[in-house]
Order: structure tokens, then C-alpha cells, then sequence
């Protein structure tokens, strides 16, 4: 008998594994699948011996999955059984008719596993062990008189219907077994709910009664001890389903306070990235008196000369579109006739990421030499006209029309980056915030006024 393969659809991977080990120790090979559109994907070119189905999960839910999987003729014959929280012969109801065969709560215990591999055919029933049978013979005489035994060999066409009702007989025998023990289970689901639903007011005390003759004593001992039992019965029911709410309140949440973690550990490394992105742009603020750009003797006086770019930022956009429409304001008031530039400077940031999720300046606190990449590939990605937003565009194409040609805005992008303010040395205690505070400084807009010869 070859390896059985099962196939584990579950959008939980501590579900998925739980499952999977289990099957493992039955030497059941396991397919796991993370959704139910992934599932069906993998049915196109792969056949398990079963399937095992989440109910909940995003996009096609389970009960879906099934049906879609039961509709497709080369799919329809391959056994599922539900692998979910969901409870309520209502909900068993609904699955095995889109075709699942049951279901299995996702507290599962072992004898639960054991008995499902078994409906599922994917272990050999433990009563197909080969049993000793007898012999027919018959009884003759040779040509000397002696008595002699032959074995009668059954014919071939009755070997072939003795299989046939053996089969059909052990069939039956399995299908009577699952009718005795889900009647079984539904009667003790309705007791169960009765015995909680049922208020049962305080009965008056009974007086005494008398005496009975001797002959009827035995009766009451007999009430009393099945009463007795049929508590016991219902205790033990009721401490089980108990035991298995617990047990599955203990889980939801230790997945919680996984989740939360997670969470938290997220959150604080966006608290640092945010702190250091901060602390640059207020010592570019600082810094950028000081990387003027050489503009001609007395040509706009008292402009500014730099404003920083935050990293992510297009370069000509936000507040140094402000700082544009105040420079060529004052240029105006001056009467003056020339050109401005308006030059980009990248400057290179120690960034944490990779080229498919993205990069982002990388935590204050992490050492310079673990940077995924120090350079700046956002600028880098941009065209010539990606670099400016159409406000910005706007005002630099309608500049030349308002001054009646006396002020022209020439927009460059530096060839090379072209630092404001030194990088410190790269050493084993440089941390990422400190050279990214540099980095902020040096990713600048740069503005020069020439005058007109």
C-alpha cells in the first residue's frame, strides 16, 4: 500500500501545522495550502487521497471551496472533511450536503484524528487482517477401498460474488456503526440542552411514605442506581464540553498576545524611523544657511538659499513649492531681470529594505555597516518631469508669461550628489541616525538668482 497524501487548507499556519504533525505520524504525507483559491490551483495538477478544509477564511470560504471542488468531475471523488471551530448539527448539516463528509473541530484530540483517517480510508481498517477460514473437503475412496480426503476448490465466478457480499456486508456493518454513534451523539446534544435549558422549580418535601412489603424493596435500588448513572454519564459530558471551550478560549488567546506583540514591535520601530526623520529635517533647517549656492553679486538679496527634501519626497513639491512663489514674490518687488535655478541634490541615506517591498531610512539605533543600502534610490527613480508635482510645473511655466519674459525658472537636477554638510566617518559605533541626520541636510533644493548682463 503506497503513502497516503492529504492536502491541509487553513489561512492559519499554527492550524496547518498542528494538523500536518498529526497526519505525519500516521506516515500521511501533507500538502498544506493558505487559502482556498491556492487549493484549488494546486487540484489542477495534483490529486489527494483527502482534503482537509478551514471554513473562515478571506476570500472563498470553505463551504465554497468545497462546492466548487465537488462541481468539477476530476476533483468531485477526492473525500473532504471540514477542519474548523464552527459547531451545531445545523452547520454539519449544511457541510455534508455541498459534499464534505463531516467535521473536525480544530481542538482535535488524537482519537478524533485516529477515527476520521479511518472514515477517510486513508489507514486499513483494523478488521481486514487476514482471518483463518476452513477448508471444505470431501470425503472419497480410492481403488484400494481406503477413505481419502480431497480440499473442495471454490470456483472462480464464487470466489468473485464471496467477495462481493463480503464486501458488501462490511460495508454495511460500517454504515450501520456511523448511524449507532451519530444517533448516539444527537440524542446526547438534545438531553444535554434540555438539562441546561430546564428550571426545574423546588418540589414540596414528601411525606414519609409507608413501609412497602418486602417483595418490592428491590425497586427503588434499582431507580436510584440508574439515576445515578445517568448523572454520572451527564457529568462526565459536561465537564468534557467544558474542558474543550477552555481549551480553545487558551488558544484565540495566545494568538492575541502574539498578534499583539508583533504589533508593538512594529510600532516602535516606526516610532524610531519617525524620531530620527524628524531630528534631520530640524538640523537641515539649521544647516542650510550655510549651503548657499553662488548666485551673482547682489542678485536676490535676502532669498533663501536651500530648503530640505524629506526622503520619499518629490523634490519640487510641498513646502518647496511655497518657498518658490515667495523667492520669485521678492524677485519682483527687486525689479529683477535674469534667471533663476532651482537646482535637486539627493543626498544618500543609510535605508533599511529591499529593492521588491521597498527601502525606508532605517532605524536610529542600527549600526551604519548592517544598512541594506546607503544611497538614495527614490531620486533615483524619478525622471525630469516625476521630480515636480503640476502645481509646481504650473507656476514655473507661467512665471516668464507674468514678468513679461524679465524673470525665467530653469529647474535642474544635480549630476552628482554634492554634500551641504560633511558625512561623518564610517566606523563599528556609527549608528544609521546619526548619518542619516547628514543624509537630510545634503537631500536639498538649492535656489541661485543670475542677473541679466
Amino acid at each position: 500500500m503506497g503513502q497516503k497524501r492529504a492536502l491541509v487548507v487553513d489561512d492559519s499556519k499554527s492550524a496547518r501545522v498542528i494538523l500536518s504533525r498529526m497526519l505525519e505520524k500516521y506516515d500521511i504525507e501533507v500538502d498544506m495550502a493558505e487559502s482556498a483559491e491556492q487549493a484549488i490551483e494546486y487540484l489542477r495538477h495534483d490529486r489527494p487521497d483527502a482534503i482537509f478544509m478551514d471554513h473562515l477564511m478571506p476570500g472563498m470560504d470553505g463551504l465554497q471551496a468545497v462546492q466548487a471542488i465537488k462541481s468539477n468531475p476530476q476533483t468531485a471523488m477526492i473525500p473532504i472533511m471540514m477542519y474548523t471551530s464552527q459547531e451545531g448539527e445545523l452547520y454539519v448539516g449544511q457541510a455534508r450536503a455541498l459534499g464534505a463528509m463531516g467535521v473536525l473541530p480544530k481542538q482535535v484530540r488524537p482519537v478524533d484524528v485516529s477515527k476520521v483517517l479511518y472514515e477517510l480510508h486513508l489507514l486499513p481498517d483494523r478488521r481486514d487482517a487476514a482471518e483463518p477460514a476452513l477448508v471444505p473437503v470431501e470425503i472419497g475412496t480410492d481403488p484400494g477401498g481406503a477413505k481419502t480426503l480431497t480440499e473442495v476448490r471454490p470456483s472462480p465466478v464464487s470466489e468473485d460474488w464471496g467477495r462481493r457480499i463480503e464486501a458488501a456486508v462490511k460495508q454495511q456493518s460500517v454504515d450501520l456503526r456511523r448511524f449507532v454513534v451519530a444517533s448516539l451523539d444527537s440524542l446526547a446534544a438534545r438531553l444535554t440542552s434540555d438539562l441546561r435549558n430546564a428550571a426545574p422549580a423546588p418540589a414540596p418535601v414528601p411525606e414519609a411514605p409507608p413501609p412497602a412489603p418486602p417483595r418490592h424493596l428491590a425497586w427503588p435500588w434499582i431507580a436510584g442506581a440508574g439515576a445515578v448513572c445517568l448523572l454520572a454519564g451527564l457529568s462526565t459530558f459536561l465537564w468534557r464540553s467544558t474542558h474543550d471551550d477552555l481549551a480553545k478560549a487558551h488558544a484565540q488567546l495566545a494568538e492575541l498576545k502574539s498578534a499583539n506583540a508583533d504589533l508593538k514591535q512594529r510600532s516602535d520601530r516606526l516610532a524610531e524611523s519617525l524620531k530620527d526623520l524628524s531630528a534631520a529635517v530640524a538640523a537641515s533647517a539649521t544647516a542650510a544657511p550655510g549651503s548657499a549656492a553662488s548666485t551673482a553679486p547682489g542678485a536676490g538679496a535676502g532669498l533663501p538659499r536651500a530648503e530640505p527634501v524629506p526622503y520619499g519626497e518629490l523634490p519640487f513639491d510641498r513646502s518647496r513649492l511655497d518657498v518658490l512663489r515667495d523667492v520669485l514674490t521678492k524677485l519682483e518687488a527687486q525689479n529683477f531681470r535674469g534667471v533663476l535655478k532651482v537646482t535637486s541634490l539627493p543626498g544618500l541615506f543609510c535605508l533599511a529594505g529591499n529593492a521588491s517591498d521597498g527601502f525606508a531610512p532605517a532605524p536610529a539605533t542600527l549600526s551604519v555597516s548592517k544598512c541594506d543600502l546607503v544611497g538614495n534610490p527614490f531620486e533615483e527613480s524619478l525622471s525630469g518631469q516625476q521630480r515636480q508635482s503640476i502645481a509646481f510645473a504650473n507656476l514655473v511655466a507661467g512665471v516668464r508669461q507674468k514678468t513679461s519674459g524679465a524673470i525665467t525658472v530653469a529647474v535642474e537636477n544635480a549630476a552628482s550628489p554634492r554634500a551641504a554638510t560633511p558625512y561623518p566617518a564610517r566606523s563599528d559605533s556609527l549608528t544609521a541616525g546619526e548619518w542619516n541626520r547628514a543624509a537630510a541636510v545634503n537631500n536639498r533644493v538649492e535656489y541661485a538668482a543670475e542677473s541679466a548682463p
